[in-house]
């Protein structure tokens, strides 16, 4: 698939991220175009990563086989505008904004667009993304967007579009409910005596320990729990008082107000 071309609306950090994966996966800068209205970025894209960048959005999508939509939702509908009668008969078109239907992408670019909604999230940036998809297209467009996706990080799909609320619940904005622990523990140690550069290292090394054991143990979250907790101990300590204070039931209420929010925006 590295000979395909592939045209970015908007170049943004998101669509920065992909563009670097596929770079970094061999795919060549002179087959990748970015429409990106702000001049600065333009030059920025062009000089990193050696791609085709270009103001208006009718010029990027000229010939491309893989179509990625990385604006925001709100801005969605004008972006692409007058875009599906430039669009060729195969080309795969990726939206990656929050919230925004298929049925909404298909009345502005027709009903015979191949489309794919994905959720990806923001440790794409560092190539260890986790992005989700769902389409009624045939199989060879969701191929194509998994070649896009997996190259800054992993992907999987889901069979039904309303699970994406849920997905964006849990990993499109899961992040920054990690970021919040973080943030909190950090503050918390340096309350009780450590220096704020300890205590961010700890904080963030941390985080990162925790996320590979889970990634490659093999054990469930549940399970690592109960490994690292001995019975009177000081985590013991900790746990008791999350549960005391409704932290768990805290964290299930945020998740469902994000999917809720999410089915709002779409």
């Amino acid at each position: 698939m590295q000979g395909l071309k592939i045209a970015f609306i908007g170049g943004g950090n998101m669509a920065e991220a992909l563009i670097a994966g596929q770079i970094r996966g061999g795919h060549a800068g002179s087959n990748i175009c970015v429409s990106e209205p702000m001049q600065e970025r333009r030059d920025f894209l062009a000089r990193q990563y050696g791609v085709h960048c270009v103001e208006q959005n009718a010029d990027a999508v000229t010939d491309a086989d893989i179509l990625v939509l990385a604006v925001k939702p709100q801005q969605m509908q004008a972006a692409v505008n007058g875009l599906s009668v430039r669009l060729k008969p195969d080309t795969t078109v990726i939206s990656i904004a929050a919230g925004l239907s298929t049925a909404s992408l298909h009345a502005w670019l027709g009903a015979d667009a191949h489309i794919v909604r994905v959720m990806p999230n923001t440790p794409a940036l560092l190539g260890e993304g986790m992005s989700v998809l769902f389409s009624d297209a045939d199989e060879v467009h969701k191929q194509r967007a998994e070649y896009v996706l997996n190259a800054c990080g992993e992907s999987l799909r889901v069979d039904k579009e309303k699970k994406m609320h849920a997905v964006t619940a849990v990993s499109g904005s899961g992040p920054a409910y990690f970021f919040l622990l973080a943030e909190v523990m950090q503050a918390t140690g340096e309350k009780l005596g450590l220096d704020e550069a300890m205590a961010a290292k700890l904080a963030a090394q941390t985080a990162l320990g925790a996320g590979k054991m889970l990634v490659e143990s093999g054990r469930s979250a549940e399970a690592l729990r109960h490994q690292v907790t001995s019975p009177g101990g000081t985590t013991q300590a900790a746990l008791d008082m999350m549960y005391e204070m409704g932290m768990p039931a805290a964290i299930r209420q945020a998740v469902v107000a994000a999917s809720k929010r999410s089915e709002e925006l779409s």
